[in-house]
């Protein structure tokens, strides 16, 4: 069988990445550039700032890639490409890109829902890994509780009913004063901190949904934070983070848990940038093993935005002939299974 080489394009945020996979799993270059350092002075990411470095590094980083596989453009057989979820004008600038390329090269375009390249990024971290099993996925704009029932296919239990859970630290970072991005400052001062200092809430909704909802913490905290400040008490930051830490990731693990148990899952994979918390994995590792279901997520650079994750999802779409036209437009609020 012939082998497919997949190129991937990721713009759906504020990272430029490109990547080319081998038939789904092998990565042979990721390319990936950054825009942290730009966005940190303004606490956030600011889309239209985002959209114009975009334009500015994709060629460059094409050319990375390439000459990091040793390929050319004829060499590849299909064109992934994120086209939503993501902010609007960044998500443009790498589908007219792919689009291009698509149209020039004459080869396959395929639109990629970019929390199923999350998904995927467990793919290539476990060639081994196939469906059916139970994923989280966990980023600064998503959370969502799936059942994979196979590739593509997929039955959605469980999303976030207002803040995603890093869009919750992102905040929760700022309130502090930390800096951004917020998820990985928290998770380092958690580890110093007391998770049992101060009792924030657990929201964990009606007894038998699996959606998330964090806008109640997260008020929680800031409410603490700032009757704190008015009585001139000290704040300890470090407990702060690892109370407010431990009341995200025990709802996250706990539903997680329940779900595989009740689709008799044996497999558990966590995605997106959260999953490269440290509690998160510990903790689910620990309550996951009391019921014998082994967990998997990817390393760290694999829970970042990169193009290889999407290059992969485009592969399992690709052999599935699900293509893609040159009408192909961005959908910033794209739903997983639309």
């Amino acid at each position: 069988m012939k082998n497919v080489i997949t190129l991937g394009v990721e713009t759906s945020c504020d990272e430029t990445s490109i990547a080319i996979v081998k038939n789904g799993r092998e990565v042979l270059t990721n390319r990936i550039s950054s825009q942290i350092d730009l966005h940190k002075k303004f606490g956030g990411v600011v889309p239209e700032v985002a959209s114009r470095k975009h334009i500015e590094t994709i060629d460059y980083i094409l050319d990375d890639a390439l000459n990091e596989a040793k390929l050319s453009l004829n060499d590849i057989d299909n064109i992934a490409v994120t086209y939503g979820p993501g902010l609007v004008g960044a998500l443009l600038v790498g589908l007219s890109y792919a689009k291009a390329l698509s149209f020039a090269l004459d080869k396959p375009l395929i639109g990629v829902n970019h929390i199923e390249g999350h998904i995927s990024a467990n793919y290539i971290e476990y060639p081994d890994l196939k469906p059916p099993f139970v994923c989280l996925i966990v980023s600064g704009g998503h959370s969502h509780l799936v059942y994979i029932k196979d590739y593509g296919k997929y039955e959605i239990l469980g999303r976030t009913r207002d803040d995603a859970a890093g869009e919750a630290f992102d905040k929760i970072a700022r309130a502090m004063n930390l800096g951004y991005p917020g998820g990985p400052i928290i998770d380092d001062l958690a580890k110093k901190g007391n998770e049992d200092a101060i009792d924030f809430p657990r929201s964990y909704l009606e007894e038998d949904s699996f959606d998330f909802s964090f806008s109640g913490l997260k008020s929680a905290v800031l409410n603490y934070l700032n009757s704190m400040k008015q009585k001139g008490e000290d704040i300890v930051v470090e407990d702060v983070c690892a109370s407010f830490q431990n009341a995200v990731i025990e709802v996250l693990v706990d539903k997680t848990v329940k779900l595989a148990n009740m689709k008799n899952s044996k497999i558990i994979a966590i995605a997106g940038g959260v999953a490269s918390n440290s509690g998160l994995r510990e903790l689910m590792k620990k309550k996951a093993g009391e019921y014998n279901i082994e967990v998997k997520y990817p390393s760290r650079l694999l829970c970042t935005d990169n193009a290889a994750m999407i290059a992969s999802a485009g592969y399992y779409n690709y052999i599935n002939n699900k293509y893609s036209d040159l009408s192909l437009n961005a959908v910033p609020n794209l739903k997983l299974g639309d």
